[in-house]
């Protein structure tokens, strides 16, 4: 089931290694990555402190994925560090962008550089050389450099920013660089997991570019149902959900050879 465009996702924060907030964006990362036919292979959240991030993106490029997506860490204050420790990586010095800069002046409606405060300059700051997307629902920018063939997209950490530059710029990106699609869906079997495992075995030996999950954590009853998820890669959209509709048939007449029921699921 291997895709052709691997992807890491890191998410800067304390406030997330504390679990003071939920990493709600990796989550939602995921999601769109898998849509979008790329392979996503890891999950990291980082704290607020330089060697750990630099440490941490330094693995993903000793790793050689093709793309990193970073969150987090580009505001104004000081534990804002994601700027530079990519800059460190890189090995090129932090500077501001000047289009960035211009852009937060016409927002602010200042007329002079003398009026930009210290936080907007820190904002408008990026790794020399990189390619910088303005936000269209707020104001740290979209930070994209490649460095040895690996591409680093990254975004602010406020989830509705983060949304909408990934879809303007990161999805265009991955989009353009896979060759698969996938498509998935969730049904709900009333059965034990012990008794669906090797039903959902059987579907993907015999649609390899299947993945089927049973979740027990959301069983929360022994009389509900078992949800299951079946994800289908294909060679475009339409091979997918063709791949999907066919893992599901024969799911559905295994459990039922069982004397068993399968049914969509409803949230």
């Amino acid at each position: 089931m291997a895709a052709d465009l691997t992807v890491e996702v890191y998410s800067i924060g304390t406030e997330l290694i504390m679990g003071r907030i939920q990493d709600t964006n990796a989550h939602w990362i995921a999601g769109q990555v898998a849509v979008l036919g790329g392979a996503l292979r890891r999950m990291t959240v980082v704290p607020d402190d330089m060697d750990e991030i630099v440490a941490s993106l330094e693995d993903a490029l000793s790793r050689r994925a093709r793309v990193v997506i970073v969150t987090g860490g580009l505001g104004p204050t000081p534990d804002d560090m994601t700027v530079e420790a990519l800059a460190r990586l890189a090995g090129v010095d932090p500077v501001l962008d000047e289009a960035t800069l211009e852009d937060f002046m016409r927002r602010r409606n200042l007329t002079t550089r003398e009026e930009a405060t210290p936080p907007m300059l820190k904002m408008a700051t990026v790794p020399e050389g990189a390619e910088v997307f303005h936000n269209p629902v707020g104001w740290a920018p979209c930070i994209k450099l490649v460095k040895d063939e690996v591409t680093f997209f990254v975004l602010p950490g406020p989830p509705r920013e983060m949304e909408a530059l990934f879809n303007g710029y990161v999805a265009e990106f991955i989009s353009a660089s896979v060759q698969t699609r996938s498509a998935a869906l969730r049904v709900i079997v009333n059965m034990f997991e012990s008794e669906v495992s090797p039903l959902l075995e059987a579907v993907m030996a015999r649609y390899p570019t299947t993945y089927l999950k049973a979740y027990v954590a959301m069983r929360h009853a022994l009389e509900q149902g078992l949800p299951v998820d079946i994800v289908a890669n294909g060679k475009d959209a339409a091979d997918a959900q063709h791949i999907l509709n066919a893992a599901v048939e024969y799911l559905s007449i295994l459990v039922a050879e069982q004397g068993k029921q399968m049914e969509l699921y409803d949230a």
